[in-house]
């Protein structure tokens, strides 16, 4: 490369002088010697060269990218310059994608567990130097991979363990909430007319994902041959499950004694007693113009008897009984009763005769429609026997009390076993089953069972003695209290697998028509400003028992909410929420737990009652 020369005049020395700065180089730069002594050509930063015929662009990437740009980086060679990245997982302490790194910018790890949903549903991150792993959530498990495992490298991810549909049990009904979960029970009962083998009617869905647990076979109820009455018929469909019915008839010229014609294969796979016999005719009449003769055959004890002739009671007067035969089950005896009364040949005689059994009290009638043909008198006999079963007058008070009345002798003890079932139509899930024992003499009985509100009740009354059952139905309602403090009963499932965090108490006042959306957030307080509905109370479940009772409105704080005392003169329904959280997921579901109705009488007494004892 040719230099020009530059002349800048002649010194007194004669000498020509070189201008060294205009022979640098377009890459160089022209400073001053350290010695002071001229001019010298040097390569720009970037370059190195002689600074005068050649510059050329300086590689900084090769000695390495770790020395030049530091750890975790890549180095990039520009003319006359370069730059750096970091590696991935790895972000520039400056927050600049490109650096240089002589202003201290270095590369740092980067925390890819802070990025929401990194390992996306049911994963839990780990961070690394320069990298994160996942792994699966309880109740989640990998799937096609193994842990641990990365989304962004592989093709593995969390899916939810769930059981599926529990098993059916041949004969059986599940009570199960949809719930497959691990931790989700079901639980089996054997239908009607089938009884349980096995101790075990839980089963329990795994983190293996399939129902284990029950060990309940269900097996068919059967009766064997009933039992046969003396001078009766069976009207019996030959089927001996349990609820099979054989009904009883006496035979012609026999008369039906006793309150049950019929038995009921039982649970216990025993046909129930039947409470009848067939006797032959219990009298004979003969009415002449004179009298009345009547001729009686009684079974236990003796009878007392008049009869109704149009409009007046009539005595028959008593012949003393015959002892005809005697066993260990009734004595027989033949009555004659006898009255003298004088018809005047009416064509038609109209009779009612009572005979009344001493021993149990029993009135029996009988209606006769007599009319005179060939000097006499031909009856045609109605037969009505007048008796109330053993438990009558069932009736329900209070919402969930019983009361009824007892037909028995009044010394005698009656055993009575009273069993109900609840449902609901808007809850299939939910049952309530119990079993109470009453042993007593008195004639009217009252028993309160503490049933659940808002559900539908079969309620069963028997007499164990008399084997005799009664029925009634309930539609039990929303507890409603008048008082401003009311002390509200919460009881848990006994189940530590509930999954329950806790119980928020909300209160609305009943205004038009209103909505409550259970799915609201949970961070609502009360205030001042009294809101349309309000969080009065939360309760965290470890202070929560089996059994638990709230008082409303005692102005006292529970977890943070203040339990306000009611208005008085204003109605209020309220309202409990069960919450179940996890990490950020939350569900919740609620229920209407009772009514506090406003009244103003009892509030102004209340506080007239409070002004006189100041």
């Amino acid at each position: 490369m040719d230099v020009p020369l530059v002349l800048l005049g002649l010194p007194a020395c004669g000498q020509i002088l070189l201008d060294v700065c205009a022979s640098c180089h377009a890459n160089a730069t022209c400073e001053d010697k350290l010695d002071g002594s001229g001019k010298v050509c040097n390569c720009k930063y970037g370059f190195v060269g002689n600074g005068r015929t050649f510059c050329q662009d300086k590689d900084e990437c090769q000695i390495g990218a770790s020395k030049i740009c530091g750890q975790h980086t890549t180095c990039h060679n520009t003319f006359g310059s370069y730059f750096c990245n970091c590696l991935a997982g790895y972000s520039p302490s400056n927050n600049m994608n490109i650096f240089i790194p002589n202003d201290g910018t270095h590369c740092q790890d980067i925390d890819e567990c802070r990025i929401t949903g990194i390992c996306r549903e049911g994963g839990q991150c780990r961070n690394l130097e320069g990298s994160f792993d996942c792994s699966c959530q309880k109740g989640y498990r990998v799937r096609n991979g193994h842990e641990p495992f990365n989304p962004q490298r592989d093709n593995a991810s969390c899916q939810e363990i769930l059981c599926g549909n529990p098993p059916l049990i041949e004969s059986a009904d599940r009570v199960w909430n949809n719930n497959s979960a691990p931790g989700s029970t079901v639980l089996y009962y054997c239908k009607e007319g089938f009884v349980s083998v096995g101790d075990r009617n839980e089963s329990v869905c795994t983190v293996s994902g399939d129902w284990r647990g029950a060990s309940l076979t269900c097996q068919e109820i059967r009766c064997q041959k009933p039992v046969s009455k003396v001078h009766s018929k069976m009207l019996w469909d030959g089927k001996s499950h349990a609820g099979s019915v054989i009904y009883y008839s006496c035979e012609e010229g026999f008369y039906t004694r006793g309150l049950r014609n019929y038995s009921v294969c039982g649970e216990n796979g025993q046909w129930e007693d039947v409470d009848l016999w067939c006797e032959g005719a219990l009298f004979k009449i003969h009415i002449t113009n004179t009298s009345i003769i009547v001729l009686g055959v009684v079974f236990l004890g003796s009878l007392t008897a008049f009869l109704f002739l149009q409009t007046r009671r009539l005595e028959l007067v008593p012949k003393s009984p015959i002892l005809v035969s005697s066993d260990n089950r009734s004595q027989i005896f033949i009555s004659l009763w006898e009255m003298q009364i004088n018809l005047y040949k009416l064509f038609k005689v109209d009779l009612l005769i009572f005979l009344k059994n001493l021993q149990n009290q029993q009135w029996i009638k009988y209606f006769l429609h007599c009319i005179f043909i060939a000097n006499t008198y031909r009856c045609i006999c109605h037969f009505n026997t007048e008796i109330k079963p053993p438990i009558n007058d069932l009736l329900i008070y209070n919402g969930d009390c019983l009361q009824w009345k007892a037909e028995k002798y009044e010394k005698d003890s009656e055993l009575y076993k009273v069993t109900y079932t609840g449902s609901r139509d808007y809850q299939r899930s939910f049952h309530d089953r119990g079993k109470r024992f009453v042993n007593s003499k008195a004639d009217q009985l009252e028993l309160c069972l503490n049933l659940y509100p808002v559900t539908n009740y079969s309620i069963s009354v028997t007499a164990m003695l008399a084997k005799f059952t009664a029925t009634i139905t309930t539609n039990t309602s929303l507890p409603e209290f008048e008082t401003r403090v009311p002390i509200l009963r919460l009881q848990r499932w006994p189940n530590s697998l509930d999954l329950i965090s806790l119980y928020q108490v909300f209160v609305l006042p009943v205004e038009g028509i209103m909505m409550f959306d259970c799915s609201a957030p949970a961070s609502l307080n009360s205030s001042s400003t009294s809101p349309s509905e309000y969080i009065t109370a939360q309760l965290d479940i470890q202070n929560v028992g089996t059994r638990t009772n709230f008082t409303l409105g005692d102005g006292f704080f529970y977890g943070g909410f203040y339990n306000s005392p009611l208005e008085s003169g204003r109605d209020y329904y309220i309202i409990l929420r069960v919450v179940s959280q996890w990490k950020t997921a939350s569900k919740s579901c609620c229920a209407l737990w009772a009514k506090v109705t406003g009244n103003d009488d009892f509030t102004s007494k209340l506080q007239h009652r409070n002004r006189e004892q100041k």
